[in-house]
């Protein structure tokens, strides 16, 4: 690589908006300041239960407004020119490339997305004999593996047919879907053999058994006979199998293809798992034996490459001799394909992708999201390992089927290996939280590592979201008491992030630690100034009173501040409302018992398991999600605290409306009555789903019951109380 070049591999540039940004942190902090010196002199005048709690929301409001602050000060954009890596290094070169793709369960994670990611890996712009992908089965399941034998015959088809009509978009699914209107003379060939593998492999996912006529190889047949009456999830020895050696096996046109290698890591019912942090961290270990490249990418199971020039674009700043040499990780967007015309329950997350982590960019780098993220293999190893065989600059000259290879790959994935060791402490992916990702980049940037963010114009990976809102709601469950687990710990970003990152990077970790904190205010705005409306108790400044304007200003503010963003991302008004309304469930649900889950865990009372979000899609439910229809569906809990407060807030709502034309004015309970119509608004779903619908998504009768008896508990409790 040269010294010094004209071209650059990638521009870095402060956006426009950063000034107005600041400016208006100012004017608003000001108001912030004024309003809980409101609320101290209320207080002292006056204390009550209902001025404590408003207190405690504004308080906690003021807490998270200020980690978003965090994001807005130096928000980046940046851009890379892939047509200018070769004037810095030659394609043979290039570094060797790991890709670890996670999947957990068979009938959460059908066997054949995880397929198509693999495929879609394995197509890319990039030397064969650099790239190896490597899938870790967590469930440990033997229709997993039959799919990748299955993938790795079509791989000699499909990587011969990418590379010879240049196909852009080489995740077989979407290429052969009805909206790819590129066609080759192979396509029709391609597509039924891709046909035939999709049916093989869905009927062995049904039946649980493997025809003998479907295994070819004497190698095959061994493999799968691991699995024996004993061979279960959760307690099973190791599986690591070569499935395509590079040098060895071929293309349909000769050429040669990538590593593909299975694997499922020892399981024991005596050793902790560390979910996906620990079958990473085998990952790491497995693939160092074997391949032991200096680059990383991971990926989740549904997340395929959607641009064959994605590892090149990491390439412009990884091998970038003018960048700080403690760059850690290129991370990559999070798109969702299938989402719905006005995405109903918010599942682009835009203001994450578009807002936050390009802020994020702006200062020490963005956090890993999970997926869609490059590494450099020695940010896992703080300081050389305690084994020959893990240290990161150790090159592998044995085949990667040979006897010595394959017996250290094996016993690297024992489920013993890493007692007494720093894995997970130090070395590889940090356990101690369910979130794993924020958790190892915070401590990794805490150690002085930098990253990067590179968005470009086409997404670089295409994946599923939720499209029901109960697993919308327990994602956010099981990611609040992660996040909570990181806030709590003695690395909160509020005390450790600040000092060993900088200010504004360890309050935008904040920002995501503390996620859970946003159930405080919104569910004392769901349901205390409602409460006290139906007890004609006025609790908020008059409309003549100045304070009034105050609040009026901070919440137009907030809300005018949040939708421009998100229409200036390229949003509409109706995708921004149904983005909102979905945070605000959350807020009052997920993020609620996520709070309660994590203190129950904290006292050792419960104990919360890792929940792998379904990507299986009935038919009847994609229709009704097509259409922008709710779905609920199932009588969880989760739905109470949103159905208890729609039903408050209607009834205040209304019983505001006859106090106001009994007394012919509403000056007093204005601003309650401005929430609870806000409420019955955002609800709007809600009271269709519990009285309007017959479909099989409505709200489960049982919900509706037990949530008419809550809100009438509270009722008859604020009653004595206010």
């Amino acid at each position: 690589m040269a010294g010094s070049h004209p071209l650059p591999l990638h521009t870095k540039k402060l956006m426009a908006r950063a000034g107005v940004n600041r400016a208006f942190a100012l004017v608003n902090s000001c108001a912030i300041l004024a309003l809980l010196y409101h609320h101290f002199i209320g207080l002292l005048h006056s204390a009550s239960m209902v001025s404590i709690f408003l207190l405690l929301a504004d308080s906690v409001l003021a807490f998270m407004w200020v980690t978003t602050q965090a994001f807005r000060i130096y928000p980046t954009y940046r851009r890379v020119f892939v047509e200018h890596l070769e004037h810095y290094v030659k394609e043979s070169e290039y570094p060797g490339l790991d890709v670890f793709i996670c999947t957990a369960d068979p009938y959460k994670e059908p066997p054949m997305g995880v397929v198509n990611t693999a495929l879609s890996v394995m197509a890319y712009d990039y030397p064969t004999e650099k790239l190896s992908v490597y899938v870790s089965d967590d469930g440990g399941s033997k229709l997993t593996l039959f799919a990748f034998m299955e993938a790795a015959r079509f791989s000699a088809h499909w990587l011969a047919y990418c590379r010879k009509n240049k196909v852009v978009e080489r995740c077989p699914k979407a290429h052969f879907g009805s909206s790819n209107t590129h066609r080759f003379p192979e396509t029709d060939q391609l597509q039924t053999m891709y046909q035939s593998m999709e049916e093989r492999v869905e009927k062995v996912a049904k039946s649980g058994r493997i025809s003998h006529d479907y295994v070819t190889k004497e190698e095959e047949s061994e493999a799968l006979s691991r699995w024996t009456d004993g061979f279960l999830p959760q307690n099973h020895p190791p599986v690591v199998q070569v499935l395509l050696e590079n040098g060895k096996d071929k293309d349909a046109s000769g050429h040669g293809v990538p590593n593909l290698v299975y694997v499922s890591r020892e399981k024991s019912r005596d050793s902790p798992h560390h979910f996906k942090a620990g079958a990473l961290n085998a990952l790491l270990r497995v693939s160092a034996t074997m391949t032991n490249a200096p680059v990383i990418l991971i990926l989740d199971s549904d997340m395929y490459s959607n641009d064959p020039q994605t590892p090149l674009r990491a390439l412009c700043y990884l091998l970038d001799p003018s960048v700080d040499p403690k760059l850690g990780y290129v991370q990559f967007p999070q798109i969702f394909h299938g989402i719905n015309k006005n995405d109903t329950y918010g599942g682009e997350m835009r203001h994450i992708f578009q807002a936050q982590l390009p802020g994020m960019d702006g200062l020490a780098g963005p956090m890993f999201i999970g997926t869609g993220c490059f590494f450099q293999r020695k940010v896992f190893y703080g300081f050389p390992s305690e084994t020959r065989e893990m240290y990161q600059n150790r090159q592998v000259g044995y085949s990667i089927k040979s006897r010595e290879v394959l017996a250290m790959a094996h016993h690297v994935a024992g489920c013993k290996y890493e007692n007494q060791t720093k894995w997970g402490k130090k070395i590889g992916f940090r356990y101690g939280s369910l979130v794993e990702d924020l958790y190892t980049s915070y401590l990794l940037q805490s150690e002085g590592w930098k990253s990067v963010y590179c968005y470009p114009k086409r997404p670089a990976f295409l994946g599923n979201s939720p499209i029901n809102l109960h697993d919308c709601l327990n994602q956010a469950m099981r990611w609040s008491v992660g996040l909570l687990e990181v806030a709590f710990s003695k690395y909160s970003p509020i005390t450790y992030g600040v000092r060993y990152i900088s200010l504004l990077s360890g309050l935008c970790f904040a920002h995501f630690t503390f996620w859970a904190m946003w159930a405080i205010p919104i569910t004392i705005y769901a349901f205390i100034p409602q409460l006290a409306l139906l007890n004609s108790t006025s609790i908020f400044p008059k409309t003549s009173n100045p304070w009034f304007w105050v609040y009026v200003a901070l919440f137009l503010g907030a809300y005018g501040q949040e939708c421009l963003e998100y229409i200036l991302y390229g949003g509409s008004i109706q995708k921004w409302w149904n983005y909102q309304r979905a945070w605000m469930m959350r807020a009052i649900s997920s993020f609620n018992f996520g709070l309660v889950e994590f203190l129950l865990k904290s006292l050792g009372i419960s104990s919360f398991g890792f929940n792998v979000t379904s990507k299986v899609v009935e038919e009847e439910q994609s229709k009704r999600y097509q259409q922008g229809i709710f779905e609920f569906g199932v009588a969880s809990p989760i739905f109470l605290p949103i159905t208890t407060a729609a039903i408050i807030n209607l009834v205040a709502f209304l019983s505001g409306i006859a106090q106001a034309w009994r007394r012919r004015s509403i000056e007093d309970v204005f601003i309650q009555m401005l929430l609870a119509g806000f409420g019955v608004m955002n609800c709007w779903p809600v009271y269709e789903g519990m009285v309007l619908r017959t479909d099989k998504g409505k709200m489960p009768m049982k919900i509706t019951f037990i949530s008419i008896i809550l809100a009438w508990v509270l009722y008859l409790v604020s009653s004595f109380a206010l």
